[in-house]
């Protein structure tokens, strides 16, 4: 788990496939600026779509907006410790994610280190790159599934195949990414799905 992403890195080619998923609104309930455990709750059918693309092979890869701590509303620590949570719960359906990468910066609203324009913040690929370069991923051969246009750029400029999913913004998002004919999907179980069978 890293704070900090790497500005952009080039990746090398290779078998690995992955599935990026966005956390809040794609894997659990969206709940403005969750980082209390008590207030975490898994999206009907995540765990189980989880569970299904790495049975299938996928390396499956949180990469999260996190601007709350750059505005001062939790710290680093919390976001971990819900990470953990996350994972004990997944535990508990015999799944698990692989990696989390985190955005704690906002280019306008914060103080300090996390005040800046960055590179990671999707919709810039800067945490789908580090992840790629750390876990030898392919991103031409991967998959980037989120709720919000961010995260459709997100993929779209790390070489992904992206995918919306219509629980949390994704209504919000849907006439915009259908526009742009990007596959829209009800949740993360349809995502799997798609992408175990395609």
């Amino acid at each position: 788990m890293t704070p900090h992403p790497s500005p952009l890195t080039p990746h090398r080619k290779s078998a690995r496939r992955a599935v990026f998923l966005d956390r809040d609104g794609t894997i659990n309930v969206e709940k403005d600026y969750l980082h209390r455990i008590e207030d975490f709750e898994f999206i009907p059918g995540a765990p189980e779509a989880i569970k299904r693309l790495k049975d299938a092979g996928f390396l499956v890869i949180v990469v999260t907006n996190q601007s709350g701590v750059a505005r001062g509303y939790f710290g680093i620590a919390e976001v971990e410790l819900l990470h953990r949570h996350m994972q004990g719960e997944l535990a508990k359906h015999g799944t698990s994610v692989d990696g989390f990468y985190i955005c704690p910066h906002h280019p306008t609203q914060g103080t300090g280190e996390y005040l800046r324009d960055c590179d990671c913040r999707k919709g810039k690929p800067g945490m789908l790159l580090e992840a790629a370069a750390e876990h030898e991923i392919d991103l031409t051969s991967s998959f980037m599934v989120g709720d919000k246009v961010a995260d459709i750029e997100a993929g779209e400029a790390a070489g992904c195949s992206s995918l919306l999913v219509l629980t949390g913004y994704g209504h919000q998002s849907s006439s915009e990414m259908s526009a742009q004919r990007v596959p829209v999907f009800p949740t993360l179980k349809e995502v799997s799905d798609f992408i175990v069978g395609k």
